[in-house]
């Protein structure tokens, strides 16, 4: 009795979301679905049971039970308050997130929904006197019991089978809203993946070598690769966004913006590996990614300098074997940082020193924090909080849509600044170094702002909606960097309204610096068809 009602009240209790999608999918509420709805809720209710009772055993039920209860009521909130679903990326958020991070979404609702929801049921079942049947007689009322949960839930399924399959076959995302399910298949992901982790990682690239070039000048070059956060480009004005979110780099005469650019991944534990990888989406696993080298790997091996700057949570494995700064740990000296964090104008402190003092062709990561919310607010300076009325709190179902969108554009307003100043500083490194300069800008992935009731980020991708799909991409190239690698501007030019992708990336950047080897693919290469050779 024990386990049916923990089935019965997961069910009722913590899975709002997955009801309200599962009734929309099949057609409403109504008395004329009545039947199917009550049917499908008999049959979830026994297959739980069923499962729940594989662990029905004395001094192993309630341990369990509690961390379920525990697990399922904080679930129940970030899908509730959030719109989120579940899968493997997003527990690799949850658990590879720095503390900050993790702070801005601590509040009291979710303390409220985890006593409720978590704790007083933990108590009940803890304080409950349990029978259990000794000996064989147990083990056989135990199978029973199961098997005969699965034996009705089977004929369930029968008889609806007709009107399931097709709202199951057409809404996939159902089975990353039922809890405990969810997040019990996510982390079983996840340690799969951290398996992989142990791998000796494969060698790539190793044959890269820089092709000579014919005339031009021999000056060092240096290049950023900007790796934004959360930045979606429906929100940036070079992209026909209403608000003046790009008012500083739309003075830049030769920025090139491209329009109609897809991510990898709705979350930065996906996009990031995979940007920097050369399998590209289709192909791309995180056992693949870990499993061998990528992008920095192969400019390393053709000779260049690689430093990866970071303003957020971490590379996610891509910069293991390169130089790294973490600047995201608050200093109270630096006047970028306020309270527990640093603006992302940190990232280039010191960047005209180190450009002076290589000696070789070097090639800069810089991941900033951008507009990682829910606390966008705090992502941007007072100077940059232009948009108003701003949300103030990560409790975003106390704040209307325009509060929230407000704060969000003011994040991208601070990232046109941020970006506008790093080209500046390379314009005049450029001219006091004799170095030829060029930045390269993307987003991991983009935000949901409401649209869909969605907020945030992470939706699996088949189901993810285009805010978090489509990011901005950017790239600026100063004229010495151009005439040393043979580009022509009008040709990239022409080329901006195109549609790409971050598959596009790896060997775009190989091949604007005239890497050869045997993984880059001229058919992804942004620059292919615009570079000659003199």
């Amino acid at each position: 009795m024990l386990i049916l009602g923990a089935s019965v009240f997961l069910l009722t209790a913590c899975n709002g979301t997955f009801w309200r999608t599962f009734f929309s999918a099949t057609g409403g509420l109504g008395l004329s679905h009545l039947p199917l709805h009550l049917g499908s809720f008999a049959l979830l209710v026994l297959l739980f049971n069923a499962c729940l009772n594989l662990i029905n055993f004395r001094f192993i039920v309630k341990p369990l039970l509690v961390v379920l209860f525990m697990a399922t009521s904080a679930t129940y909130y970030f899908m509730n308050e959030y719109g989120t679903a579940i899968d493997k990326s997003m527990i690799q958020n949850l658990l590879e997130t720095d503390v900050h991070e993790a702070l801005e979404l601590l509040n009291w609702k979710l303390l409220l929904t985890i006593t409720v929801l978590g704790i007083l049921p933990s108590l009940l079942v803890w304080r409950t006197q349990i029978l259990f049947c000794a000996g064989k007689r147990g083990l056989v009322l135990q199978a029973a019991n199961i098997g005969g949960s699965l034996l009705v839930a089977a004929i369930l399924l029968f008889l609806f089978f007709k009107s399931l399959a097709p709202a199951l076959r057409e809404h996939r995302e159902l089975r990353y809203l039922l809890a405990p399910t969810n997040y019990i298949q996510a982390i079983n992901g996840y340690v799969k993946q951290r398996r992989a982790q142990a791998l000796v990682v494969a060698p790539l690239g190793m044959d890269a070598t820089r092709r000579a070039s014919a005339g031009g000048n021999s000056a060092r070059s240096v290049t950023l690769i900007v790796v934004g956060e959360t930045a979606r480009a429906a929100n940036f004005s070079l992209n026909g966004y209403a608000r003046l979110t790009n008012p500083e780099l739309s003075k830049q005469a030769d920025l090139l913006n491209f329009t109609d650019v897809q991510s990898c991944g709705t979350a930065t534990a996906v996009s990031v590996p995979c940007v920097f990888s050369a399998l590209g989406r289709e192909n791309y696993s995180d056992d693949k990614a870990y499993a061998q080298q990528g992008l920095l790997d192969v400019l390393s091996h053709a000779g260049f300098g690689v430093l990866w700057r970071d303003n957020n949570s971490g590379c996610k494995g891509t910069c293991d074997r390169v130089e790294v700064e973490d600047l995201s740990q608050a200093d109270p000296g630096n006047k970028w940082c306020v309270d527990d964090e640093c603006y992302d104008e940190r990232l280039l402190d010191g960047l005209p020193e180190l450009i002076r003092k290589a000696r070789k062709d070097l090639v800069i990561v810089l991941h900033q924090k951008g507009s990682h919310g829910p606390a966008y607010w705090k992502r941007a300076p007072a100077a940059f909080q232009r948009f108003g009325p701003v949300c103030r709190t990560n409790q975003l179902e106390s704040c209307s849509r325009e509060s929230i969108v407000a704060a969000y554009d003011n994040s991208i307003l601070y990232t046109d600044h941020f970006l506008n100043q790093a080209i500046e500083l390379l314009k005049a490194s450029g001219e006091k170094e004799l170095v030829n300069t060029a930045l390269l800008y993307f987003s991991d992935h983009g935000e949901s702002l409401g649209e869909h009731n969605m907020y945030l980020h992470g939706a699996p991708y088949v189901i993810s909606p285009a805010e978090q799909r489509e990011v901005p991409f950017m790239l600026w190239l100063s004229e010495g960097f151009r005439s040393r690698f043979h580009i022509d501007q009008r040709c990239l030019a022409a080329r901006t309204g195109q549609s790409f992708s971050h598959d596009n990336v790896f060997h775009s950047v190989l091949g604007m610096h005239r890497i050869s080897t045997a993984v880059y693919n001229p058919g992804l290469d942004i620059f292919g068809p615009c570079t000659h050779e003199s």
